[in-house]
């Protein structure tokens, strides 16, 4: 029987409407992927993570890099120009008697040179072999001759040690000029330092603390507690002193008081009451800011800055400092406010 066989116009028609419409189809599936995969975020940006504490304050020390060498380079330009400044000053006052000397001897000469252009040496020469007797004639020529000698020779001599200040002052105003354009220089580099660095140090977590007593300290949730580090920090190496309750001198409970006081929290000046005063945090819950006590007695208190560390003023003959709180027996944890 005979197979009816497509015109062959036809086959190619239907074989590029089969490719066009897989085409087609291909691409509807992909679109359809591609909405989906946005939607679930996977073809997003990749989002770039805040910088951790620890990569501002690696920021930070690098800039402190930068920073301390220009410091020290401004100190010593600043010291040498203060230097110079005050040498081309003791110049100027030697320089000073010998420009008015110089000028007083140049006077007397140009007062001779003008006698004799009015009137002519041959009148004062005149004059003298009319009055001279002969035998002091000759002993009066000699006496002019030596004083125009002498007024010459002292003029010369007061120019040249007055050169000589000129050239050194001349130096040193040169160098002075170098010397404060260098100042100039360093003081902006040190200004743009100190800018990247503040701005390095607003970008820390608000829950950051940096103080520059005592160690970073990050988890600080209140505003309260941050104000209360800060101060205490602020404290390190003020004496110990029975009954002081700052500002230069504090005993236990005294700081602690003293600091969050600065937060707007009064706490009695007493370890007992500010045990009492404050909630009772568990050692495991124990956040920055939160108050350490110690021995059964509640005998000492400190300020916990995390880590096991804290804040404290220890005893008489040791000042305020940052220690650690496993070196007495813990009693327990309160938080004020």
């Amino acid at each position: 029987m005979p197979v009816a066989t497509m015109p062959p116009h036809r086959h190619d028609l239907f074989a590029s409407a089969r490719s066009g419409g897989l085409r087609r189809a291909a691409h509807r599936v992909l679109v359809l992927v591609a909405a989906a995969a946005v939607g679930a975020g996977l073809l997003t940006a990749p989002a770039h993570a805040a910088p951790t504490v620890d990569e501002i304050e690696a920021q930070i020390d690098k800039k402190w890099e930068q920073l301390e060498p220009t410091i020290e380079q401004y100190n010593k330009v600043r010291a040498q120009l203060k230097s110079n400044r005050q040498k081309s000053a003791d110049l100027q006052k030697k320089i000073e008697p010998l420009a008015l000397q110089s000028e007083l001897a140049l006077n007397r000469v140009g007062d001779l040179a003008s006698r004799y252009y009015i009137s002519g040496p041959s009148h004062d020469i005149g004059a003298l072999l009319v009055s001279a007797k002969p035998d002091t004639l000759t002993e009066q020529l000699t006496i002019l001759d030596r004083l125009a000698a002498q007024e010459q020779k002292e003029v010369e001599g007061v120019l040249a040690v007055r050169a000589k200040y000129d050239g050194e002052k001349q130096k040193l105003d040169a160098l002075i000029v170098t010397q404060t354009r260098q100042q100039n220089e360093l003081a902006a580099k040190k200004k743009q330092i100190d800018a990247d660095i503040k701005q390095l140090e607003a970008s820390m977590p608000k829950t950051t603390v940096v103080t520059a007593a005592c160690p970073t300290i990050n988890g600080v949730v209140s505003a309260a507690a941050r104000t209360a580090i800060k101060t205490a920090c602020g404290k390190v190496g003020k004496p110990y002193v029975w009954g002081a309750t700052g500002p230069n001198s504090f005993d236990c409970s005294g700081l602690t008081q003293y600091a969050y006081k600065a937060a707007g929290i009064y706490l009695t000046h007493h370890t007992g009451d500010q045990w009492n005063e404050g909630k009772a945090i568990a050692r495991a819950d124990a956040r920055p800011g939160d108050l350490v006590f110690f021995f059964s007695g509640l005998s000492h208190v400190g300020l916990y800055l995390g880590n096991n560390r804290m804040v404290h003023a220890p005893r008489a003959g040791k000042p305020v400092q940052v220690s650690s709180i496993n070196t007495m027996p813990v009693a327990g944890f309160r938080r004020p406010g």
